[in-house]
Parts: C-alpha cells; sequence; structure tokens
C-alpha cells in the first residue's frame, strides 16, 4: 500500500474589519481550527466552521495551502 502524499493544509478565521478585505479586526481572536493533511479534510472542516458562524456576516474562514509555502518549487 502506497501511502498518499502528505499536503498540509492550516484552516482558520475570524472576524474581518471590512467584508471587501483580509484584514482581522482582532488578530488574538483568531480561530486557528487545524492542520489537515489534504485538501479534502481541510475543505469539511472549512465548510463546518464557517456554516456554524454563518449569522456573522463579518466572520470568515479561510484555507491556506501550507505545502505551498514550504516547498515553493514543488507541488
Amino acid at each position: 500500500m502506497t501511502a498518499e502524499k502528505q499536503l498540509l493544509h492550516l484552516v482558520f478565521g475570524g472576524e474581518l474589519t471590512d467584508l471587501e478585505s483580509h484584514e482581522f479586526r482582532d488578530l488574538s481572536a483568531l480561530d486557528i481550527v487545524g492542520i489537515y493533511p489534504n485538501y479534502a479534510t481541510a475543505h469539511a472542516a472549512w465548510k463546518a466552521k464557517a456554516q456554524s458562524t454563518v449569522d456573522n456576516a463579518q466572520m470568515r474562514y479561510f484555507i491556506v495551502h501550507l505545502h505551498r509555502l514550504l516547498d515553493p518549487q514543488g507541488s
């Protein structure tokens, strides 16, 4: 059995200062959801958190492709 290649993704979010920007209102209140081994699991975590905060229009969650930052020449 061949192990799946690890492509790390970070899911995090917070309240934005403005819906037109990516600037957070309070950096100390960022919600670090977790680091996931592939996009599919990161997307599932992102979707769950985004849906749980749907009543707060300023709250946004993001997926960061950590594997691209760790190896910019690779994957």
